[in-house]
């Protein structure tokens, strides 16, 4: 258990511990930053394990290094695929890229790959892949020993065992645990289902996600005939995983000696990135302060397209929730502020549509959620509306009260498929 804002003897508010935000394009980028990111970690248009998150172009990505330097965060680059070999001849030029970039780390798996980062991107960290399944002091110890800055830990493994890494390591070696996000049935990246039934390979960044099918049984001479495949209480998804949440215990986290939580989510939403980091940020800055975490931001991750919550495998086995695969979504992200003055007049864009008299929430960096009715709706030219429906356009609202840039209006609604 969390005894207090002590670790080892050292006050919590004194150690420093890094979060580090999903960041699956430009826009899902600019929320991280602003809802408190310390770094974020993103990748190219290749050699990263998220193929179908929006990614960035070089151009794009030299954007994003400057943006997120200008404001003190730093910039991890994922090259965790397992590249074959007409991709590792293409590897250099794209280290050598992002070395001129200024990029903070790369994270990468495959051995080839980490050789050629340290030659050809010899100013940029390398961090171990939570691919690599890091699951023992002696594995994180050899990869410290060959140049790696960190290891990302194996999702798989208990408070305990990462105890017993940070005490068997050494000090100067980093390391980085997820905190929160989807979880794989299998060990990290490892499981070829995907490619099996869709040819979409798992290690290169094209999981189909199999494990959240439904599945029956098929006997060879009567085909066509299923016959269903239960778990308990005749529940039949058999090999889907809960997601990961460790908001409740961060403190824990930080005690047992990582560097840096992780949040999972690049491929996906800006709601999403932003809700998520947000949350965390109050957790950490609580834990280091040796404060309980306010219920509110506590309640935040409930407001996120998740599936059932579990530790993960922190205190014991997560167990899974065979009942079905579906992302449990109760708020939909309505409007985004693009500029607000000190009295709530708010200039803004439109992702749903919505009404006068309609019920809202408003949410943003540092922006405690409130809830209210929507009043009086124009256009850009001052004409007044009953309702806003093109997505993307602008128009004015008041708030409730001011709020900043990229603060965000949300509705409840079942969107639960």
């Amino acid at each position: 258990m969390f005894r207090g804002p002590f670790l080892g003897g050292i006050s919590l508010n004194e150690k420093k511990i890094e979060l580090l935000a999903p960041a699956g394009d430009m826009e899902r980028l600019e929320m991280a930053l602003a809802y408190g990111a310390d770094a974020v970690y993103l990748a190219g248009t290749t050699f990263g394990m998220r193929s179908f998150a929006g990614n960035f172009s070089p151009e794009e990505l030299k954007t994003a290094v400057e943006l997120c330097h200008g404001k003190g965060v730093r910039v991890h680059v994922t090259c965790n695929t397992m590249p074959r070999n007409e991709e590792a001849a293409r590897l250099p030029e794209w280290l050598e890229y992002l070395d001129s970039l200024g990029v903070d780390a790369v994270i990468l798996a495959d051995m080839g790959v980490f050789s050629l980062a340290g030659k050809y991107a010899p100013h940029v960290e390398r961090h171990i892949s939570t691919q690599a399944s890091v699951v023992n002091y002696q594995c994180a110890r050899a990869w410290y020993d060959l140049g790696a800055k960190r290891v990302i830990l194996a999702r798989e493994l208990s408070l305990d065992e990462i105890r017993e890494i940070r005490a068997k390591t050494p000090k100067e070696l980093e390391l980085e645990a997820f905190a929160h996000g989807a979880m794989c049935v299998s060990y990290s990246g490892r499981c070829l289902l995907s490619n099996y039934m869709t040819g979409r390979d798992s290690n290169r960044g094209a999981c189909a996600q199999p494990c959240r099918y439904q599945y029956a049984l098929m006997e060879e001479k009567r085909p066509g005939e299923y016959f269903p495949i239960f778990e308990e209480n005749g529940e039949t998804y058999i090999l889907n995983s809960r997601d990961m949440c460790m908001i409740d215990h961060v403190g824990e986290l930080m005690e047992a000696g990582l560097n840096s939580l992780k949040l999972e989510g690049r491929a996906k939403s800006a709601y999403y990135a932003a809700i998520v980091t947000g949350a965390y940020r109050h957790a950490i800055d609580a834990a280091m302060a040796g404060e309980p975490l306010d219920p509110v931001w506590r309640d935040e991750v409930e407001h996120i397209s998740h599936r059932h919550y579990s530790t993960g495998f922190y205190y014991g086995q997560p167990g899974q929730f065979t009942e079905d695969s579906r992302y449990i979504r109760d708020w939909q992200i309505v409007a985004k502020v693009l500029s607000c003055d000190g009295e709530g007049n708010a200039l803004l864009t439109l992702n749903n549509k919505f009404s006068t008299g309609d019920t809202l929430e408003l949410v943003g960096p540092d922006v405690r959620p409130v809830s209210f009715q929507v009043g009086e709706l124009r256009d850009e030219e001052g004409n007044v509306l009953e309702q806003v429906r093109k997505p993307q356009m602008r128009f004015t609202l008041k708030l409730p009260q001011a709020a900043p840039p990229l603060s965000l209006l949300r509705r409840q609604v079942d969107l639960t498929p």
